[in-house]
């Protein structure tokens, strides 16, 4: 049964990151066109500051994808270098961006711990856009389903487990999955429970809390 577990979390672990990335970048793209179109004051000005911010922001997307290269490359250490660096002196939004592709190269190098306090550090980042502070609390909450408590998953995602949050379901399905791996069948059914009432959760992640409303019912352990 814990190897089972285990797979499943797995799983759905890999299809969050996959479909969280997407909607991320759905939601910052237009941050990053309004940050480089905005009106400094003065025609002399406004285009003297365009030609900055587009050449700055072209280097630093150079960099950008000089690094996601090398990590691509299975080269994890030259990677985080990489990344590390355009994080402390990179335009737009590369810095943030940079810190999030680092902690999943630690991710990938096993060091979950590393990747979690990354993730965590740009989720308490007042600077940054709320759609990525919101994607990287629910990557480390994801990471510390496996390793940490319920209590440190639900301090990363349950203000977004709200009606309305576009992430209300993930976030809802990570305190489920949480509970339940910690043995509090009757708040794990909870959270399950609210995913499969609400109209607006995605199929796949609504299918998913059906099966484990399935599961505990048939085990008997929660009322």
């Amino acid at each position: 049964m814990a190897n089972s577990d285990d797979s499943f979390i797995r799983e759905v672990n890999e299809e969050l990151r996959s479909d969280q990335m997407k909607y991320a970048w759905r939601r910052f793209r237009p941050v990053v066109i309004a940050v480089v179109a905005l009106v400094v004051g003065g025609a002399i000005a406004k285009e003297g500051y365009q030609y900055w911010q587009t050449h700055n922001s072209s280097q630093s997307g150079d960099r950008f994808l000089a690094a996601l290269t090398l990590a691509n490359e299975n080269k994890p250490d030259e990677a985080l270098a990489a990344f590390e660096a355009l994080a402390k002196d990179g335009t737009g939004a590369y810095p943030v961006l940079a810190k999030l592709r680092a902690a999943t190269v630690h991710q990938a190098k096993g060091d979950n711990a590393a990747a979690i306090a990354a993730f965590a550090e740009v989720g308490n980042d007042a600077k940054a856009p709320q759609a990525m502070r919101e994607l990287a609390k629910m990557r480390a909450a994801w990471l510390l389903i496996d390793t940490g408590s319920y209590d440190e998953v639900a301090a990363q995602v349950q203000a977004m487990a709200n009606p309305g949050n576009p992430l209300a379901a993930s976030a809802r399905e990570a305190l489920g999955l949480s509970a339940y791996k910690a043995g509090d069948f009757k708040k794990a059914k909870e959270w399950y429970q609210q995913i499969a009432n609400d109209a607006a959760t995605p199929r796949n992640i609504a299918n998913r809390a059906q099966i484990m409303l399935d599961n505990i019912a048939s085990s008997g352990k929660a009322p």
